[in-house]
């Protein structure tokens, strides 16, 4: 009996693969079967990578790749298809906050640099709508293919201090939605397009404002748990099983769809 769930020998494309997140979800799939295309604009990080799941015993190439690049993402997926003729899976997993576009508690929005607001709103929004124009043409080509977005939980309701990450995420929702919707109509039901919204993980980029130098949460950090029923941070390997299932066989219905991840931050009151 076919397992619904497989991904054995998807190509799989995650942009960001050399960073924390991209890269626990290409472990993932690589250890479920998928062949791994690691794209990264650091060549450290894509050869470290590329070596670690090789190690394993996966299937990995890599490419250097600007996700705010169309030439850079057409000149890659050219040579994704002519390497292993297919892309079935991409994971944007590229973007992420910048410092300067996160406030402190005494500064307003009116304090942030626009310098900063245009950074992470192009890092986050076009480093997403720009890898699924040019992977997402070939899935088109094909009929077939899956997409996973990575939205937030600062599109859900405001979140303080973040408002160009807030904004650049909540743009990847109606985007994700958006092209749902035109795939489907114009290619055929074969192609998908979603979003995972990850809750709370404490990783390097929000480490300073979730725990203090002496290792005890932040003010920031024990309003988070309160307002999560399960009263935990994730894991982020926590991600790695709905990716999956979104790529799989057994999503083949799903399509824009926003999946929260959360531990229950986006369905509790707080009261």
């Amino acid at each position: 009996m076919e397992d619904l769930f497989s991904v054995k020998g998807k190509i799989a494309v995650i942009t960001g693969a050399g960073g924390v997140l991209g890269g626990s979800i290409a472990k993932s799939l690589s250890a479920a079967g998928a062949k791994i295309v690691v794209l990264d604009i650091r060549q450290e990080n894509l050869d470290s990578k590329v070596a670690e799941l090789k190690a394993a015993g996966g299937e990995a190439i890599g490419f250097i790749c600007n996700v705010l690049s169309m030439d850079s993402l057409h000149e890659t997926a050219a040579k994704i298809v002519k390497e292993w003729g297919r892309i079935d899976i991409l994971v944007n997993c590229a973007g992420g906050n910048v410092p300067g576009a996160t406030l402190s508690p005494d500064q307003t929005v009116f304090d942030m640099k626009i310098e900063d607001w245009e950074k992470v709103t192009n890092l986050n929004q076009n480093g997403t709508v720009y890898p699924c124009l040019a992977f997402g043409k070939v899935m088109a080509e094909q009929k077939e293919g899956s997409i996973i977005n990575i939205s937030s939980m600062a599109t859900y309701s405001a979140l303080t201090r973040v408002p160009g990450y807030s904004v650049a995420k909540t743009g990847i929702n109606i985007f994700t939605q958006w092209m749902a919707m035109e795939l489907a109509q114009k290619f055929g039901e074969g192609v998908r397009v979603n979003a995972i919204a990850p809750g709370f993980f404490i990783g390097d980029q929000n480490r300073a404002v979730l725990i203090n130098p002496d290792g005890s949460l932040t003010d920031r950090s024990q309003k988070v748990l309160a307002k999560t029923p399960m009263g935990r941070f994730g894991d982020i390997t926590e991600l790695n099983g709905a990716v999956q299932f979104l790529c799989s066989k057994a999503a083949s219905f799903i399509t824009g769809a926003i999946l929260p991840i959360d531990g229950g931050f986006s369905s509790f009151s707080g009261v």
